[in-house]
């Protein structure tokens, strides 16, 4: 019954005409009570494996290779919990705007290249590297959703500079 109610009202033409990421948000819609839980949820996950992955430095042998593993699965959680409060398409879009885009593609990148160094390269040196470079990308990623900080940030490096 429903079905024929929405192709008579004219409905169902534009439920044709949606996109696959309407479709996305639309299956994803979730109430706030449970976009907070989520959050937490993800952030306390993420933060976790990050001290996790710290302790884990000091073990011989594994321990620099169990710190990347966690520290990386550590800040992918950290980005993935605030999906929960956007929603995972408008957190897309926003990620991909041109204000963060750069510091969008140097964190995500400096996440794929920890563990190729890690895994792959077997160079644990230029994985510390990628793993220090993570950090300050994932800063200045975080920093790009407060307004004009990364503006005030760079005026105050050029003129310690001069």
């Amino acid at each position: 019954m429903d079905k024929l109610k929405s192709v008579l009202s004219g409905e169902e033409s534009r439920r044709e005409d949606r996109n696959i990421l309407q479709s996305v948000n639309e299956a994803s819609t979730l109430g706030w009570g449970t976009r907070i839980k989520g959050f937490i949820a993800c952030f306390v996950v993420g933060a976790a494996c990050t001290v996790l992955g710290v302790c884990m430095l000091f073990l011989p042998k594994v321990g620099l290779t169990l710190f990347i593993v966690f520290y990386t699965f550590g800040n992918i959680c950290a980005l993935c919990s605030t999906m929960f409060l956007m929603g995972p398409v408008k957190q897309l879009k926003r990620m991909c705007d041109k204000t963060r885009a750069l510091a969008t593609t140097l964190m995500l990148t400096c996440l794929v290249l920890t563990l190729c160094a890690a895994f792959w390269w077997k160079n644990f040196g230029l994985a510390l590297l990628f793993c220090i470079l993570q950090i300050l990308s994932f800063s200045w990623y975080s920093l790009s959703y407060i307004p004009c900080v990364r503006e005030a940030i760079l005026k105050g490096v050029a003129v310690c500079m001069k």
